[in-house]
């Protein structure tokens, strides 16, 4: 962790539920780095808090009266880039998990995960952008191997080309470095090169992240 005591992490809550909006800020509340600075009942509330105080962590449902997460995260994606977004929802479908990774979500999480996993994902996220989970693994996994297109929302798609194009295709299918460099016919070394460099591209901190840029940018289908 690569977080100093000197820094805090400005968590936020938007839930139609305060017993779980109380629950988890006292799950939460002792935790070593993190500060809750403001809570939300409803997606609308939510697009005006955070207008006044930005947070580095969003914690948010998908159910939300006035305004849902879906919406929610469409509008936040387009102002606030930098925020991080974990969903937290009783909803564990897989195409919804899909779809909300698609959108901008950094995590996605049910409500009946531990706390300690969710302070994890919030840590992780803050380090990593990315906490992928089961849930998410599968639901991600399978949207590939159905090649459906997905929704774009970099406003300005890195290039890659042809040979970067198809190491990108083959880490999505989750080959390993070996796999890869038989495929494509460059040695092991030149494609951990290449790996490094697209992530570079694309400012991904891991593997993982620089997939879902793949993903939401339609470069894997």
């Amino acid at each position: 962790m690569s977080t100093t005591k000197n820094y805090e992490i400005k968590v936020s809550i938007a839930d139609d539920h305060k017993i779980f909006r109380d629950g988890i800020k006292m799950a939460m509340g002792g935790k070593e780095y993190l500060k809750i600075i403001w809570e939300a009942e409803n997606g609308k509330d939510l697009m005006h808090k955070i207008k006044i105080k930005m947070p580095d962590v969003l914690l948010m449902d998908i159910r939300m009266p006035e305004m849902d997460g879906v919406n929610a995260i469409s509008l936040i994606r387009k102002e606030y880039e930098g925020i991080k977004i974990i969903v937290l929802t009783m909803y564990d479908d897989q195409e919804m998990i899909s779809k909300m990774m698609e959108m901008g979500a950094n995590a996605y999480l049910t409500k009946t995960t531990d706390p300690e996993e969710i302070y994890n994902a919030i840590l992780t996220c803050m380090n990593d952008d990315f906490y992928f989970n089961d849930l998410v693994n599968k639901a991600v996994l399978l949207k590939l191997q159905h090649k459906k297109q997905v929704k774009q929302y970099y406003p300005n798609p890195v290039k890659f080309n042809e040979k970067e194009l198809k190491i990108l295709k083959l880490i999505a299918e989750d080959k390993t470095t070996e796999e890869i460099s038989k495929e494509v016919y460059l040695s092991p070394r030149t494609i951990e090169t290449v790996r490094q460099n697209m992530k570079t591209k694309v400012g991904a901190k891991t593997i993982a992240g620089l997939v879902m840029y793949g993903m939401r940018n339609r470069l894997i289908d």
